[in-house]
Formats: structure tokens, sequence, C-alpha cells
């Protein structure tokens, strides 16, 4: 991509109402995000090399695979329902809903998700123990994406 080409893109991204862009083009991410004071901020990431293992490695990677399937049974994963701004409390210098090892109960507020201005509080559908926040405060999350761990009770 010539430099132009991406200024172009910027521009275009400065002018528009999109908060957010992802553009994926010959191994190269482009990501780029508006915070309310319409600056555009670029995050540009290289796609991973591949590497080849040999086939002892796979063998002993299935296992250990295997073994954590086992032992995850109880574990119950939120996934982002939609795409947006991942926030752990309801706005700056307050209290998280949830930190690691905090016991919870279903329908309980775990985090929001704001998407096009709106705040979404994404619901606790098991009881149980947050184990971890996967996801990073202020940061984007896709439809999907793994948010927060809990172990079942």
């Amino acid at each position: 991509m010539e430099f132009k080409e991406l200024q172009g893109i910027i521009n275009t991204m400065s002018e528009s109402k999109l908060s957010s862009l992802e553009i994926q083009w010959e191994g190269v991410t482009i990501k780029m995000k508006k915070d309310d004071s319409e600056t555009v901020h670029l995050k540009t990431i290289k796609a991973p090399e591949e590497h080849i293992k040999d086939s002892a490695e796979s063998d002993a990677v299935e296992e250990i695979n295997e073994a954590e399937v086992k032992s995850d049974e109880n574990l119950y994963i939120v996934k982002s329902p939609i795409v947006g701004t991942f926030y752990t409390s309801p706005g700056e210098g307050k209290d998280s809903f949830v930190n690691v090892g905090d016991k919870v109960k279903k329908g309980q507020t775990l985090c929001i998700i704001e998407a096009m201005k709106l705040m979404n509080e994404i619901e606790c559908e098991v009881d149980g123990e947050v184990t971890e926040v996967i996801a990073k405060n202020g940061e984007m999350v896709e439809y999907g994406e793994n948010l927060i761990k809990i172990k079942q009770s």
C-alpha cells in the first residue's frame, strides 16, 4: 500500500462518521479508531509468521490441549455479542463491575460494550467465580471474542 493511499484512507476516516475501521491487505492489518475528540488513531499489525511443526511436537500439543479441555469443563467463557469498545466499569474512576476472584450470579452486570454511542451491559449467564478478565479496558472487541472466564459453581 502506497503512502498516498494510506493518507487517503486516514482522511476518509477523519471526514466520515465511522468510529473504527479495520483493513487487512497483503498480510498487513491496519486498525483505525476515532475517539470523541475526532482524532484518528492508527495501529498497524504485521501478520504472524507461520512455522512448520514436526509430528512429535504436534502430538505433544494435542495431548496438552486435551488435558486442558478436561480440566476446563466447568469453565464458562463470556463472549462479546457485538462489535464495540469494552469497558470494565460504568465510568472513569469508578469501580469495575467484576474483578478476578469475585463471585458472580446469573443476571449480574459483568462489563459494558459501547457500540454506536450506546452502552450495552453484558450480564452473566451462570453462577460462579471470575477467573480471568481477558479483554482490556477501553479496547475494541469483535463479535464472538472472549471477554471473561468464569468457573461455574
